[in-house]
């Protein structure tokens, strides 16, 4: 099952979002019908949220307001995406089941109140949601609206309680085998902490100082393999009942609970969650950072944005308005990546409740607004590049993205603070975006043959098989630029000895730090070639390797900062701290250079955004985004699919979908 039989089921891409027609009465239905006709839309997620009047109390299920809405969106030529409502359990479930809630490390027990107040590992919980997902999967499976089905919204919520206990030692058992096997790995002999009985074993609960880092990350790891156990559990109930393709939601911000590339491997088509954290230019960048991620955990194949925020830019504690032509631009950027449609939430903002301020499809101020206006015209622009479906983006470039590595960068006790996983991978992703270089993310132990170029940017953890296949790679022929802190723990977060990164890939590098030296909060020191850098340092030795800037302060005056090393047909490179943003961007260019990696389409000004997509055919579409307040010629007229004409010229912010030959 793939995103092209939903398109097919569609005919053409995805065009709609969240609907909650259970918050409205009828003369509301009544306008939604003519307004997502003029607004084209073709997919309606619905039931994310509504298990308590599909359950109104347990084992008694209520399906005639849903059969009533499935069939009205069905005759509006509108599609189902049905999703399971297991995310914000009814507060039925939650008195009859007080241990289905979720403890915090310090045990606390939520109440119900909010969204996502459940236990994965409660047995209650777990038997509740595969009863739901099963009597909605027999009732609807084969209804001529359903095109998807939608198993949860946004997993990831941690507990702590018992429950998680018993099930992290059942995990554990089978990981490590035996308690000496787990006391090795966990390195207990420091601070006493050695386990002589299996009982004695908790999650990382809230404790005097620094948790055990092996423990922290085995519970991380625990959790990811549980979340995707749990959407098994629906997702095999609903296949009983159903053939039509079963997806959840990613959710790709900076926080981090499941590993991607495992989950995104259980799924018929990848779909993933959109919220940009900064405006403008950057929230640009953030579109294509999130697309690039989504299309690589779908292996290349092409994908669906099943969220996105209309008029939501999330900036610390505000919520921003996006610029005019910005819902046009962030939808088209993630189809330019393999995104098969754009979806929003909601279809309509809600008048009450704690998202009563979030921005919808149909704001507060109705269809006679800017907001709709723009809703309306993104739809229209979807509804002309139905033959886009199906095509792929190819990318020549790869940033090595690693849950362990995530998880082991958020554990207690290290050097620094400011070794940010999340912000050093939109780091590396963001130089080549300015670059015009489409970027696939890859985990450290893929193939990576096909990349002239690879980016390792924060591989703090790596295991011995990601450091053997990075020295195969460059030996191979590719060049592979990593970066400051990498390879300093193996997979059971154990320092590596005798000098980091692991030995292979230090062979690869021609490199070994001896020692780190994290910066002072607001230190910037100089590089001998001009540059700037801030956050870290390292004490390194050139073994083989040969220097392209040195240190020039303290210590570590005249010592190796940015090295390169021939090794086999290829080359490594190692920078030993954190450039500054256009020192960075400088040495990406020059990376680029070296690897013979141009622009995705030459010839176009910086902040022009283009991406390419192909056909299993050959015929090829190239996506622009102009971002520039004012025109820019294109260095190749081509017949727009966006106004059906030929263009040789992008109005400001303008965007055209050209099919080329």
């Amino acid at each position: 099952m793939t995103t092209r039989s939903l398109t097919d089921r569609l005919g053409g891409l995805a065009f709609g979002g969240d609907y909650n027609p259970e918050q409205w009465d009828e003369p509301v239905w009544k306008e939604d019908d003519e307004l997502m006709r003029r607004a084209r839309v073709n997919l309606a997620t619905v039931g994310v949220f509504s298990w308590a009047l599909l359950e109104p109390e347990e084992g008694r299920y209520d399906f005639t307001w849903l059969d009533a809405h499935i069939d009205r969106l069905h005759a509006n030529g509108v599609a189902v995406d049905l999703a399971t409502p297991t995310a914000s359990p009814p507060p039925w479930f939650t008195l009859a089941h007080p241990d289905g809630l979720p403890v915090t490390p310090d045990g606390t027990r939520l109440t119900h109140g909010s969204r996502d107040t459940y236990c994965l590992t409660a047995p209650a919980y777990r038997s509740a949601a595969r009863r739901i997902a099963s009597a909605l999967a027999e009732r609807y499976g084969d209804h001529p609206a359903l095109a998807l089905w939608h198993v949860h919204n946004e997993y990831g919520t941690l507990c702590y309680c018992d429950h998680t206990a018993a099930a992290f030692r059942v995990w554990l058992r089978a990981r490590h085998g035996s308690l000496d096997t787990l006391n090795h790995a966990w390195g207990t002999a420091f601070w006493s902490q050695r386990y002589t009985s299996w009982e004695q074993v908790l999650p990382p609960r809230a404790t005097q100082w620094h948790k055990n880092p092996g423990q922290a990350l085995d519970f991380r790891r625990f959790w990811s393999d549980e979340i995707i156990a749990g959407y098994r559990e629906q997702r095999d109930a609903i296949r009983a009942h159903s053939d039509r393709p079963v997806t959840t939601n990613l959710m790709l911000p900076a926080y981090q609970n499941i590993d991607l590339w495992a989950l995104a491997r259980e799924l018929d088509v990848v779909t993933s969650d959109h919220y940009p954290g900064s405006p403008g230019l950057d929230a640009a960048a953030d579109t294509a950072f999130h697309a690039d991620r989504t299309r690589s955990l779908a292996g290349g194949h092409p994908w669906l944005l099943m969220e996105q925020g209309t008029n939501t830019v999330y900036d610390r504690d505000r919520v921003l308005a996006k610029e005019p032509g910005d819902i046009l631009r962030h939808t088209l950027g993630h189809i330019a990546r393999g995104s098969e449609g754009a979806l929003f939430f909601q279809w309509r903002q809600s008048r009450a409740g704690a998202e009563t301020w979030h921005s919808a499809m149909v704001p507060h101020a109705g269809p006679d607004s800017r907001i709709f206006r723009e809703v309306t015209q993104a739809g229209e622009a979807v509804a002309r590049l139905g033959e886009l479906a199906g095509s792929t983006v190819t990318a020549s470039v790869a940033v090595l993205h690693d849950s362990d590595a995530w998880w082991a960068l958020g554990v207690d006790g290290l050097p620094s603070a400011d070794l940010d996983y999340h912000a050093a991978l939109g780091r590396a992703h963001r130089a080549l975006w300015d670059a015009g270089v489409t970027v696939d993310f890859a985990h450290p132990e893929h193939d990576l043959s096909r990349f002239p170029l690879v980016i390792a940017p924060a591989l703090f953890l790596l295991s011995d098989r990601a450091a053997e296949n990075l020295r195969r790679y460059v030996e191979g022929g590719g060049t592979l630029l990593v970066q400051h802190a990498s390879g300093y723990v193996d997979d059971r977060m154990h320092a590596r000895l005798g000098g980091y990164p692991a030995d292979p890939l230090r062979e690869a590098l021609g490199i070994r730090v001896e020692e780190y030296r994290p910066l002072r909060h607001d230190e910037r020191i100089t590089l001998s070639d001009g540059s700037h850098a801030t956050v870290w340092s390292e004490s390194l030795r050139a073994e083989g390797a040969e220097t392209l800037a040195s240190y020039t302060h303290g210590m570590l005056a005249g010592s190796p900062a940015l090295t390169r090393h021939r090794f086999g047909t290829g080359q490594g490179w190692y920078l030993s701290t954190r450039l500054d943003d256009a020192d960075h961007a400088a040495l990406v260019a020059r990376l680029l250079g070296e690897a013979e990696v141009g622009p995705e389409v030459p010839g176009l000004p910086a902040q022009v955004e283009a991406v390419v997509r192909q056909a299993p055919d050959g015929r090829r579409w190239r996506v622009l985004i102009n971002h520039r307040p004012e025109p820019v010629p294109l260095p190749e007229p081509g017949h727009d699919l966006l106004t059906d004409s030929t263009l040789s010229e992008l109005p400001p912010g303008g965007c055209a979908v050209l099919r080329t030959a």
